[in-house]
């Protein structure tokens, strides 16, 4: 599995030097991680380096690579579980999380459409009462220009992206 952190977010949990990996080869197991910050309180948004499926954590606490990965499965579990996923988790990502490598963002469209989720994201924070697992849900229902297919009319939703990556894997 590669978890690939911002700057931002590499600096607060102090994981060294990070280079930059290719895409996993199991594109259930590249997530990206990006720490922003909402009323001064800090949330980290992952998302799935491939399709942008993402959870929102509480940052509170998380303050090494450790905490990280402990809290970013932890959450991911339940978020998918939430989400009729829980199934994909245990088959695609769990038997990932032995070894975990971690690498720099992978590229400026996946860095871009995080931080138009982050943008989204601090507009719900501002307007409702939401939990970081509530606003996950809201985020994979966003439209977003990078994941367009031929039928889509320029723009896909995370969630669905997601569920088409699942599908793909599935098929014999």
């Amino acid at each position: 599995m590669i978890l690939r952190f911002s700057q931002k977010l590499d600096s607060r949990l102090k994981a060294g030097t990070l280079k930059p990996l290719p895409l996993d080869e199991a594109p259930m197991a590249d997530w990206t991680s990006h720490l922003f910050f909402f009323d001064r309180k800090p949330f980290i948004l992952v998302s799935n380096t491939a399709v942008l499926y993402s959870t929102v954590l509480y940052a509170q606490g998380i303050t090494n690579d450790g905490v990280f990965i402990s809290s970013f499965t932890s959450t991911l579990r339940d978020f998918m579980e939430a989400d009729g996923l829980a199934l994909a988790y245990d088959r695609f990502i769990m038997p990932r999380t032995g070894t975990i490598r971690f690498a720099s963002a992978h590229s400026r469209s996946v860095t871009g459409s995080m931080n138009e989720l982050i943008t989204y994201a601090k507009v719900l924070l501002a307007d409702e009462e939401i939990s970081p697992f509530d606003l996950g849900f809201r985020l994979n229902d966003l439209l977003l220009s990078a994941l367009a297919s031929d039928n889509s009319r320029g723009y896909g939703k995370p969630r669905d992206a997601f569920r088409s990556l699942i599908a793909e894997l599935n098929a014999p």
